[in-house]
């Protein structure tokens, strides 16, 4: 019981020097607020692994964090294997056609009434339908390499996509809009200096959104079918055998990718849309 109460202490003071940091002037710096989560996370773990050492608790239930990161360490070159064909091969590719399609599609939705009134409640209707039932329907359709997982990723990152684009571009307003058209500007004009840049917040919140579905779609897609790598066939494998800190390393690889993935989004949206005022602080 010695592990548990050193982890509660620690996660008690860490609690109190992140309520002080947050108060603090240091929490409105760049250095501050990395700091802030940074020992919230660390503190978690430290918590985690005390009760995991504390109480007992079999390693086929949960393990330890340590017992997680020794398992990343020894399985590297096959977490790489993983992340390679379901990241780099299956999300990011699905992900980017995902988002150009919408893309496409939102801007002849915004040209064309008919395509406002017939083409967006096509598009909910194919985004309720369940991914665990179209994924295997596209696994047959492509085949069990990449390409399969890619079609779910598209399906799945899509409609979030569209939605937000189509709702940006009807975000300027109408005296902008008739003030361009006064000017004699032509649509696609308009459409470039006016209503794009208007509509970049809503299109950044839907990449958001779309990031992690992304690697949700991925990796849902290989449990019907994938080579013998990638994180979801890593994962229904490993649970078979009770490898749970096999299954636990491939999930916090995903994790880690995922948070990657959203925060050079982010990134890229401080800098695209540092005018607008949610970006001043």
């Amino acid at each position: 019981m010695t592990a548990l109460w050193v982890a509660v202490a620690v996660w008690l003071g860490a609690w109190a020097l992140n309520v002080a940091l947050a108060g603090s002037a240091l929490a409105r710096r760049p250095f501050g607020r990395l700091l802030v989560p940074l020992i919230f996370g660390a503190t978690v773990l430290v918590l985690w692994e005390g009760l995991v050492r504390g109480l007992g608790v079999a390693p086929v239930i949960l393990p330890a964090p340590s017992v997680i990161a020794a398992k990343i360490a020894v399985e590297l070159p096959t977490l790489w294997a993983d992340f390679a064909q379901t990241i780099l091969k299956g999300a990011i590719p699905g992900f980017l056609i995902g988002a150009g399609a919408a893309f496409v599609v939102a801007v002849a939705i915004d040209r064309s009434p008919f395509l406002q009134r017939g083409l967006l409640p096509v598009g909910n209707f194919v985004a309720a339908l369940p991914i665990v039932g179209l994924a295997p329907i596209l696994v047959m359709w492509f085949g069990f390499d990449w390409q399969s997982k890619a079609a779910v990723v598209v399906v799945m990152v899509f409609f979030p996509i569209l939605v937000n684009m189509v709702a940006g571009l009807q975000a300027s307003e109408r005296m902008q809009r008739d003030l361009m058209a006064t000017w004699g500007a032509s649509y696609w004009q308009s459409l470039w200096k006016l209503r794009l840049p208007a509509a970049m917040p809503f299109i950044f919140n839907g990449l958001k959104i779309a990031s992690t579905l992304a690697l949700i779609g991925a990796i849902v897609a290989e449990f019907f079918g994938s080579p013998i790598y990638g994180m979801g066939f890593r994962i229904s494998t490993e649970v078979g055998r009770l490898g749970l800190d096999m299954v636990w390393a491939t999930i916090a690889v995903a994790a880690l990718a995922g948070s990657a993935l959203y925060g050079l989004i982010t990134l890229i949206e401080r800098w695209v849309t540092f005018w607008h005022p949610s970006q001043r602080h």
